[in-house]
């Protein structure tokens, strides 16, 4: 189902934790946003190809996965086609994650005109390898722009049915929240290029009736803690009822743990839901599960998607405020990728995102307290070693 903020007197976000994400990172919450919640390749991937093919002067897109498939070709083709007609397509891919792309692809795109770029090639920039952007972007005409977890690859295709079928979620944007997610590819345009050719646009991304209030917060590579951690930072210390987590990648550093059972302690209701055995990364896995028995310990209720791999990112507080975008709660997120996070406070989309998360959980399976305590003391070890490289992961 797609959902949109739908209220014309839709309120101010709260400040309770708009204000304190705006202290930390510097990015305030403008109102007059439509975002739709888009589920899984099904809705996705037409809404984006739509968007595309609709576009009239100019298509910015950047993505960290692009792989094979059937929607990698018609991708490239709609993205081709855009060229063809005139419009300048602008085409980002990280030099790490869209190394499996089929090249054809590529030349297709240039002989139509696109300008295709790599980001932090491997060879030429080593002192790059390990920070990349995992930045997931769609702008067309700076009037709609797509943002969220989705790759270009028949992983996310269909609807999470089985196991070749991965669950995410993407957003569709229209109002000022726009020329924030444009600024972000513009940041890694420029790095590749080394050119200021990211011009304005004469359409400008107006509020809207039926909008409401929307953080954008990009993030890079830093020492310390990086946009992305200072957000879910805040959220979870302001959080008052309820946090909900859905988040393929869990290594959470120890102070981010130690704030996750702080909150259970003053009376704040945990879950985490996480990939179950069709993980496209068992190292990550066995990482956060080194953390399981403490969260389980003070209080949390921790979930497993069991039909496929499950990849949104999604952070819920209080049903009052939503973070979602491309970052997951993982040490590479954390400090050492450029992501991109967006905090959400309106009301219809908010309790998409919920209803989602309870639909989710009926297809998960509880890891029960007692149970995983006697695991083997080998499966412990395992753990405990790989929770070492978690930064890495």
């Amino acid at each position: 189902m797609v959902v949109a903020f739908a209220r014309a007197d839709a309120p101010a976000p709260d400040p309770y934790i708009a204000e304190r994400v705006e202290a930390v990172t510097g990015f305030p919450a403008t109102p007059g946003n439509r975002v739709d919640v888009l589920r899984n390749g099904v809705e996705i991937f037409p809404a984006m190809l739509d968007a595309i093919r609709s576009a009239e002067r100019v298509i910015e897109f950047m993505t960290f996965v692009y792989w094979k498939g059937d929607i990698a070709r018609r991708f490239a083709d709609a993205l081709a086609e855009r060229a063809r007609a005139g419009i300048t397509v602008r085409v980002l891919l990280d030099a790490y994650g869209a190394h499996p792309m089929d090249r054809a692809l590529i030349e297709r795109m240039r002989e139509a005109s696109c300008r295709v770029e790599w980001l932090r090639p491997l060879s030429t920039r080593p002192w790059k390898i390990e920070s990349r952007s995992h930045r997931k972007l769609l702008i067309c005409d700076n009037t709609v722009a797509f943002t969220g977890g989705v790759g270009i690859a028949a992983e996310w295709e269909g609807d999470a049915r089985d196991a070749d079928e991965w669950r995410d979620t993407h957003f569709r944007v229209q109002g000022p929240a726009v020329a924030g997610l444009r600024a972000a590819f513009a940041d890694n345009w420029i790095e590749a290029t080394g050119r200021l050719d990211v011009a304005p646009h004469e359409a400008r991304p107006e509020p809207r009736d039926d909008g409401a209030p929307v953080q954008v917060i990009p993030s890079s590579d830093r020492v310390g803690w990086n946009p992305a951690a200072l957000v879910l930072t805040v959220l979870i210390e302001q959080a008052r009822t309820r946090i909900r987590i859905a988040t393929p990648y869990f290594t959470p550093a120890t102070d981010l743990l130690d704030r996750l059972c702080a909150a259970v302690d003053r009376g704040v209701e945990l879950e985490l839901l996480v990939p179950g055995e069709h993980i496209d990364s068992r190292l990550s896995r066995l990482a956060g599960e080194a953390v399981f028995d403490r969260l389980l310990e003070c209080g949390a209720a921790i979930y497993r998607f069991e039909p496929s791999m499950l990849h949104q990112k999604l952070i819920l507080v209080d049903d009052r405020a939503a973070c979602v975008g491309s970052a997951n709660v993982n040490g590479r997120s954390m400090r050492q990728d450029d992501e991109i996070s967006m905090v959400l406070y309106g009301e219809a989309a908010i309790a998409q995102l919920s209803a989602d998360f309870e639909a989710d959980l009926e297809r998960s399976t509880r890891i029960p307290d007692a149970a995983w305590r006697e695991r083997p003391w080998y499966r412990r070890l395992v753990e405990w070693f790989v929770w070492r490289f978690r930064r890495h992961l």
